[in-house]
């Protein structure tokens, strides 16, 4: 089987390590299945001379992989491009490349947290702040067309998941179908033709990875530190199992012999 490509764009290497494990066990994926590639350090491999991008050849890429997966990121999409780091600069304009080849190869994506920003910027959505949720536990419900959808067969008509986000979509493109909504955020899931998927809420997080990153990103405005301890003890109460199952749908649905 050709292994899938988890596309990670965060610098943090004890973060981006733990999204492997979390993102690996939970989609059930077996040694050598999930392949990570850090953006973070093809931009410092590339050098100043590469003008700008990481030099990525991305149509190499996905043709050597069942899948793409983007983990989540400590970027913020909609944020005004005066406040972002040169990095996310880099970060966010191989991203709009990957895309560019997924969406005229029809490559199955999967974009968590991070790839409604980035799928959906890519597609017309507006995105912006007017939607963000403090991180924790929430409760979602499959559309119609969610209860139809493949990547969400066997999750439950209603279900708790993990978010934490500063931005998300306002409106969708008129192409997009929405698979699942939420009360505070109306688009927790959507695709993109048949095969490219972003979800709001975290399919790749479990208690502890989620715990960990709110340690790691305690000051990064996904919650009041002065809140930490309560917060801590409803995420460890949540019942947070039904999300795993789109990673692992994914992994089923996709996976391609070389």
């Amino acid at each position: 089987m050709l292994p899938f490509l988890l596309v990670q764009t965060r610098s943090d290497d004890a973060v981006a390590a733990d999204e492997v494990r979390s993102t690996t066990a939970l989609g059930g994926f077996a040694p050598g299945e999930l392949v990570p590639l850090r953006l973070d350090r093809a931009v410092a491999a590339a050098g100043p001379s590469s003008g700008g991008t990481a030099d990525l050849d991305w149509e190499d890429l996905v043709s050597r992989h069942s899948g793409v997966i983007v983990g989540g990121s400590p970027f913020t999409s909609s944020d005004p491009e005066e406040f972002k780091s040169d990095l996310q600069v880099v970060v966010e304009a191989e991203l709009r490349r990957l895309l560019d080849v997924v969406m005229d190869r029809d490559v199955p994506f999967l974009g968590a947290c991070y790839g409604v920003g980035t799928l959906g910027l890519h597609q017309g959505a507006s995105v912006d702040a007017t939607y963000g949720e403090p991180a924790g536990a929430v409760r979602l419900r499959l559309t119609e067309a969610g209860r139809a959808d493949p990547l969400l067969a066997g999750v439950a008509a209603e279900f708790e998941a993990f978010v934490g986000h500063k931005e998300a979509v306002r409106e969708l493109p008129g192409h997009a179908v929405l698979l699942v909504a939420g009360e505070a955020c109306p688009v927790q899931m959507f695709r993109i033709g048949r095969h490219q998927y972003a979800t709001q809420f975290h399919p790749e997080l479990d208690v502890e990875g989620l715990l960990y990153r709110l340690e790691v990103y305690a000051d990064n405005g996904y919650y009041d530190p002065a809140e930490a301890e309560a917060l801590f003890a409803r995420v460890r109460a949540a019942a947070v199992d039904e999300p795993r199952k789109v990673l692992a749908n994914f992994r089923r649905r996709y996976a391609r012999e070389g």
